[in-house]
């Protein structure tokens, strides 16, 4: 029971996010922290549209049971990718602040769906 319930608070945590951090990938140009950020990673303009996508896409993998693995593996990946960036540009703040969103999908596989039996 117990392990049902941090399951389901870990996915509403996670699946916010995913929609969040998509939403904000949309818009990142009305927050000058996202370009600066964008930038100082290396990442191009024109691939700021499927990352979005990506992110959305989480989300909605998430909820689905049958694709819940997948979408935690698109979600710890993307996670590594931004740590890598992030450490190739010399900021190994982020890749470090990354950490704990990194162990949560990894968290999510290990406890399963929380309404599958």
């Amino acid at each position: 029971m117990i392990k049902n319930i941090l399951s389901l608070v870990l996915l509403i945590v996670s699946v916010s996010l995913s929609f969040k951090h998509g939403w904000d990938t949309f818009h990142y140009k009305n927050n000058p922290e996202s370009v600066k950020m964008m930038n100082d990673l290396g990442i191009s303009e024109s691939i700021v549209p499927f990352l979005g996508f990506l992110t959305i896409a989480v989300g909605v993998l998430l909820l689905i049971p049958k694709t819940f693995f997948l979408g935690n593996m698109l979600n710890a990946i993307s996670i590594l990718f931004i740590m890598g960036l992030a450490l190739r540009a010399g900021n190994s703040k982020m890749a470090l602040i990354e950490i704990p969103f990194l162990v949560m999908p990894l968290l999510l596989i290990w406890l399963k769906y929380p309404f599958k039996k």
